[in-house]
């Protein structure tokens, strides 16, 4: 999607791992998938948007279904993703969240190439209510993160006998689920007002003592002759 960005390259086994998925969905009765962001032709980084996306490892995949037949230059070029999480609090997500969302997450997640996928908060919270006890393993790998609510984004582990690729430490054990979602559902904190600073107040200067309003023993050793 959007080729006017020329951001779909990648390494060769990140092509092969998207034609891979793209083949599992439609092997299930979906229409593939819609590719967003790749890398650049050469990597490195990006001029607007991600930090990530530099190794030619990182894939951004639409939430919006792909169509039943071959998209043209121009409707890849304006079509736009959607978002599948409702606005307001408590976040939930909207009705744009389906089984086919769940299920393009769950097989990004269970190959054994992927190291992360990232999807928004509330996403990762809608997918651990929903996998069964005995098939959780897989939600290990998705992991909560800022600006994926129309698209989720996967990460490849580094290719076999790839000497300068270094892979980040796997995800933390268990699925991620619980208590480990907290941090991402704590209510917004009230705005506070602002405090308008109070205006200083004037001092009055001081007045200066007469010698006639000292005590008389103040007056009388200011009297007193030197030495």
């Amino acid at each position: 999607m959007r080729p006017s960005r020329n951001r779909a390259w990648g390494h060769p086994i990140l092509k092969t791992f998207l034609e891979d998925l793209a083949q599992t969905m439609r092997d299930e009765g979906f229409a593939g998938v819609l590719v967003g962001d790749m890398s650049q032709p050469r990597g490195g980084p990006m001029k607007t948007g991600h930090r990530s996306h530099q190794s030619g490892l990182d894939a951004d995949l639409w939430f919006r279904a792909a169509p039943d037949y071959q998209l043209s230059r121009d409707e890849r070029q304006k079509w736009s993703a959607y978002s599948v999480v409702a606005k307001g609090w408590p976040p939930q997500v909207n009705e744009k969240f389906d089984d086919r969302v769940a299920r393009l997450i769950q097989l990004a997640a269970w190959d054994h190439r992927t190291a992360r996928v990232f999807v928004a908060a509330v996403i990762k919270k809608e997918l651990c209510e929903m996998a069964p006890p005995g098939n959780r393993a897989w939600l290990r790998k998705v992991r909560p993160w800022y600006g994926h609510k129309d698209h989720l984004h996967v990460r490849l582990k580094c290719p076999v006998g790839t000497i300068s690729c270094i892979d980040q430490k796997p995800p933390p054990p268990g699925d991620g689920c619980g208590k480990a979602m907290a941090f991402w559902f704590k209510p917004a904190p009230k705005p506070v007002k602002p405090v308008k600073p109070k205006k200083p107040v004037k001092k009055k200067p001081r007045k200066e003592v007469m010698l006639s309003q000292l005590p008389d023993a103040c007056t009388t050793i200011l009297k007193a002759p030197a030495g």
